[in-house]
């Protein structure tokens, strides 16, 4: 028997830094989507747990125990062996969550095959802060260190375009290059949009306090942002540490048309084009 899971790339359309904790753990406050392009992950019963990663991104994976779909595996059920394949598409530290939503996907996947139930937000968050939000991939306000998740209403339908240049960002590196910690959180409650238009005009006023400091330690960030900005997107920004960005479109059509001119223009760079998932 074998079950599979997507695992959907995780957009951080808001991230306001809004404080440090005495830990060292940043605290968050971040308006989370996901999108129709990710890894695709198969799990299948197996004495032994081993993982296997093919597809496009698969170079440089770590199939080890130290890779956080073998951590998941041994979160769900230490005792029992599984094998595991993954399908990586996504880029690696690219700030759209590819590690994270694997694991969260092996989760998911493995719950049906073992018929187990799926562990809460605390018994994940070990694996990493980003895990816990993709465990339910949809609209979400993340809050503390991701572990303050509440669910939004879907968002308008909404096309996006993801770009990474081919940089991984570290993203302590990231946290270290910022000068303010305690910024302003996002309002107390946010207004819902019944528009991409409407959505796109609220995320003018909000913030990445990423970006500026991700720009600083890789400036070919910044051209990214121009690329998609040439291409005329109703709202562009980088997603999470970055160095992937990202531009909102009212229609598929245009998010394609922006995509193929992209690659056109900068062959070397990951593009893709797709749809928020509701």
């Amino acid at each position: 028997m074998t079950v599979e899971a997507f695992a959907p790339a995780k957009i951080n359309l808001t991230l306001h830094v809004t404080g440090q904790r005495a830990d060292g753990y940043h605290l968050l406050d971040s308006l989370v989507v996901f999108a129709d392009i990710g890894d695709r992950i198969t799990v299948a019963v197996s004495d032994q747990r081993s993982l296997q990663v093919t597809g496009p991104m698969a170079a440089g994976v770590p199939v080890d125990a130290g890779n956080l779909m073998m951590k998941a595996a041994a979160l769900m059920d230490p005792a029992r062996g599984a094998a595991l394949s993954l399908e990586k598409n996504l880029p690696p530290a690219s700030g759209i969550g590819g590690g994270s939503s694997d694991a969260a996907a092996t989760l998911r996947a493995l719950s049906e095959l073992w018929g187990l139930p799926m562990p809460g937000t605390q018994d994940v968050l070990p694996l990493g802060a980003d895990v816990p939000v993709c465990m339910s991939p949809g609209t979400q306000r993340m809050r503390g260190i991701g572990e303050r998740l509440d669910g939004l209403p879907p968002l308008p339908d909404c096309a996006i375009v993801l770009i990474n240049p081919g940089v991984s960002v570290a993203t302590p590196a990231i946290f270290r290059a910022m000068g303010k910690r305690d910024n302003p959180a996002m309002p107390a409650e946010l207004p819902t949009w019944d528009t991409v238009g409407n959505l796109a005009v609220w995320l003018k006023t909000q913030r990445n306090d990423l970006q500026l400091p991700a720009i600083q330690l890789e400036p070919v960030i910044g051209e990214v942002l121009k690329a998609l900005s040439g291409t005329a997107p109703l709202y562009h920004a980088m997603s999470g540490s970055g160095a992937t960005c990202y531009g909102l479109y009212p229609t598929e059509a245009e998010a394609q048309a922006a995509a193929d001119h992209l690659r056109v223009v900068h062959p070397a760079w990951w593009v893709r084009a797709g749809r928020l998932l509701a």
